[in-house]
């Protein structure tokens, strides 16, 4: 995980200072898409061809009790991802933002 954020800070510098070449967009099999920061909700993200499947952030709200709720939608292509492993994964993911200390345990 150190290693996958050290890289996606690397592009992300990249993409900010117009430095991003073709070669740092190619091999991708997942995306992470955030419309949370420009204040969007609640979207579904279309999957990127050739890619397998995209999550979509939403802007984080307090809940009625205050708590901060953060909308996920997990986009996948079905010839190649089972819907219920699917759920699985985004659950896993909701886990591993709630309680991070679980997710460095695990590795």
């Amino acid at each position: 995980m150190t290693e996958m954020a050290a890289a996606l800070t690397e592009v992300s510098q990249k993409a900010r200072s117009g430095q991003i070449g073709l070669d740092d967009l190619q091999g991708g099999t997942f995306t992470i898409s955030n419309l949370g920061g420009i204040g969007g909700s609640f979207f579904t993200p279309i999957v990127n061809s050739p890619e397998v499947a995209i999550l979509g952030v939403g802007r984080g709200a307090p809940d009625t009790e205050g708590r901060l709720q953060m909308p996920l939608s997990l986009s996948y292509d079905h010839r190649l991802i089972d819907g219920a492993d699917g759920a699985r994964f985004l659950r896993w993911i909701v886990e591993a933002i709630e309680e991070p200390i679980y997710f460095y345990m695990e590795n």
